[in-house]
């Protein structure tokens, strides 16, 4: 491990330029300065740090420090500057600023169509708004579905024109859901249509790029190489997605144990197979690096093959970044060997978020970069823990070190993200890494000598038997009881609290220096004072939970840790609208089901809970005038009942209205509007996401 301080630093220089582009670009996404302001200050930095070259030597040594902070804020101003740009809603010439519901679109599909369980589904983006008079050229992207016919003959390219009400991508706004909405707009797309046969029309002309097209048709090439050498189509999926990441005839059930084990790295294509392609040609092109006349071919080969894989693998955004910072490491490392390799890292991630600055939301981007700088930091350490005399078992023990190193860093970000933790990854990664790297390299090579079919059906063969070996352990793993640490769950605060504790202790360990050992413990003393307090407040907590479910009603009543679900029992049955809609609530409360909470009754359709009053209206009721109305806190409107509001609040004093998402969207206009002229507030989940009563 290298020695941290002044030293560290001065080796570093991208590291600072990346950390003050990153924070200009988290400042602009939260609280979106105008941009005349950012230029402005810009202005002046740049100003001051040209005036600072014109002041003499003495001046500029005691004005360093100053100089250096200009430096940091013109970089700021540069990050938060792209970010303004990089957001489509910026541009003059989007879509939303121009689009009406009476306007035909032209847009051209930037992928061929993936079946999904309903519908066909495509990326487009929109070239051409039209109403009666002009054709008017617009920018942004948005999300096709298409009902399944078998007549739909779209591909890569392909332009149709139609005419249908867009809708804005929205969240479920259920508390802890995933922001697919941000997802979204991180990638240029805000809006989506469901389209039917007859509700659009095949343009006869193409508008394709020579670039996709080639990416496409290869990544065709190499589907139908595996499609016609493995057979068996559990097996057949997760080839593909180990390959060139093609992830549609992978199980989901197959996919869920990977996650659950430890091992989902090993699907999504990134930066391990990248890694895995580097070791490989290294190994290689090894003895060219003896020879000094043709020492310089090495690095060009390396390179070559990492981009040839990338484009191999679809050109993905992830392995696209991935691609880049090894490149940017082949490079450090050809060019000088004193070239920090963090600040080789450094240059890869200032590049990247140049390209795209939203991409410092990406997951894949986080674990990437934590995965290697933990496995740069912590390999070597880790891998000197046992000296193995066989170089077969010595291979395979580096793999696994190389494992174990990059889950050090990764393991905070993974269980803020995904809430989970698997308990025997080291079990599961020991066999699935080599293996699975042993299949990676199987396929490739399958794909190189597929113009040999009695020696592909062979390797074909092989590559099923090693699949189907890996996906068995994998499942059986995943069967052991406390496999699996759920429901997880940390702020981003703490998160960053555990990568301070990780790295400090560390340093301690591995450098000696008693600083690290109190950082580190400053950290986690920090750490756990926070999640007492997160504790505290979630044993205190008491609030009523109306989700947005579509076509369901879904109720949790909390009192401290523990709920009550009062809502449609065929939930409780689906995993996934349960999983999806649901759980992510319950982590993010820290709350576990109990059947019978204090403070709770319910009679019919009357809920009591602490001091208020539910009533949940499902169906057509009617109620008897009396003098003194009793007060409902909250009514909860389901399904579609005959039902007046007007009516109603003759016989009831209602304080709140919640309409949720099994209430049809027309009906529920009706009773809105009688809300408001009785002054009576509402929420609609469906527009407005999950309605939450605090009680307390």
């Amino acid at each position: 491990m290298q020695v941290y301080g002044a030293d560290f630093w001065k080796k570093t220089p991208f590291l600072r330029l990346l950390l003050a582009l990153a924070a200009g670009i988290i400042f602009q996404w939260h609280n979106k300065p105008p941009l005349s302001a950012l230029l402005i200050m810009l202005s002046v930095c740049l100003l001051a740090v040209m005036a600072f070259f014109f002041f003499s030597l003495t001046k500029r040594y005691r004005y360093g420090l100053l100089n250096g902070i200009f430096i940091s804020v013109i970089f700021f101003c540069a990050g938060s500057t792209l970010a303004w740009h990089k957001d489509i809603r910026n541009n003059k010439a989007w879509l939303g600023h121009h689009y009406n519901n009476n306007a035909s679109l032209i847009v051209t599909l930037d992928e061929p169509p993936v079946e999904k369980t309903k519908s066909y589904k495509a990326n487009a983006t929109v070239e051409y708004l039209l109403d009666d008079s002009s054709a008017l050229p617009v920018k942004g992207k948005i999300i096709l579905y298409f009902k399944k016919d078998s007549s739909l003959k779209l591909n890569y390219g392909s332009q149709i024109l139609f005419k249908k009400p867009l809708q804005e991508i929205k969240n479920s706004g259920n508390p802890g859901g995933f922001d697919y909405k941000r997802y979204s707009l991180f990638q240029g797309i805000t809006h989506q249509v469901y389209l039917k046969p007859e509700e659009f029309e095949t343009l006869s002309g193409k508008n394709e790029k020579w670039f996709r097209k080639f990416i496409y048709s290869s990544r065709e090439k190499v589907l139908n190489i595996l499609r016609q050498n493995i057979t068996e189509e559990k097996e057949l999926g997760l080839a593909e997605a180990l390959l060139i990441g093609y992830k549609n005839d992978l199980e989901q059930s197959l996919v869920q144990s990977y996650t659950n084990t430890g091992v989902v790295h090993i699907i999504a294509i990134s930066g391990l197979h990248l890694g895995l392609i580097y070791w490989l040609l290294s190994l290689l092109l090894k003895p060219l690096q003896k020879a000094k006349r043709m020492k310089w071919l090495r690095p060009v080969l390396t390179i070559t093959g990492l981009w040839l894989f990338s484009l191999l693998a679809g050109a993905q955004p992830s392995i696209l970044r991935s691609a880049l910072m090894f490149t940017c490491i082949v490079l450090g490392e050809s060019l000088s060997r004193r070239t920090s390799i963090y600040n080789t890292m450094a240059v890869s991630a200032f590049l990247l978020l140049c390209i795209n600055p939203f991409w410092l939301w990406d997951v894949g981007f986080q674990l990437s970069y934590a995965a290697v700088l933990s496995i740069i930091i912590f390999m070597r350490p880790v891998y000197n823990w046992f000296y193995i005399p066989n170089k077969l078992l010595d291979f395979i023990w580096k793999l696994n070190a190389v494992t174990i190193a990059a889950q050090i860093l990764t393991v905070p970000i993974g269980i803020y993200h995904f809430h989970q933790f698997p308990n025997l990854f080291l079990l599961t990664n020991f066999v699935a890494v080599p293996l699975s790297s042993l299949i990676l390299l199987g396929e490739i090579l399958l794909c190189c000598i597929s113009f040999i079919p009695p020696v592909a059906v062979f390797i074909g063969k092989l590559l099923s038997f090693l699949i189907r070996t890996m996906n068995r352990y994998i499942e059986e793993i995943e069967t052991i009881r406390f496999s699996l640490w759920d429901g997880l769950q940390i702020s981003i605060t703490q998160a960053v609290l555990l990568l301070i504790f990780t790295t400090g202790i560390s340093y301690w360990l591995m450098e000696k220096q008693k600083k690290g050992l109190i950082t580190g413990l400053v950290a986690l003393l920090s750490f756990f004072s926070l999640r007492s307090y997160s504790f505290a407040e979630s044993e205190r907590q008491q609030k009523i939970v109306v989700y947005n479910v579509p076509q369901k009603r879904a109720i949790d009543f909390i009192n401290g840790r523990n709920y009550y679900f009062a809502g449609d029992s065929d939930l409780l049955a689906d995993d996934f609208a349960r999983n999806f809609h649901l759980k992510p609530s319950r982590i993010r409360f820290r709350i576990k089901e109990y059947r019978q909470l204090d403070n709770l009754t319910i009679y019919d359709n009357y809920v009591r809970f602490l001091n208020k009053n539910v009533l949940l209206l499902d169906q057509s009721v009617q109620f008897k005038s009396v003098e003194k109305k009793p007060v409902v806190d909250l009514l909860v409107i389901s399904k579609n009942p005959r039902l007046y509001i007007g009516k109603l609040s003759k016989t009831l004093d209602i304080k709140q209205v919640v309409f949720d998402g099994s209430v049809p969207s027309w009906k529920s206009r009706y009773w809105k509007k009688d809300c408001d002229s009785l002054q009576i507030p509402w929420h609609d989940v469906a527009i407005q996401g999950a309605f939450v009563m605090k009680l307390n």
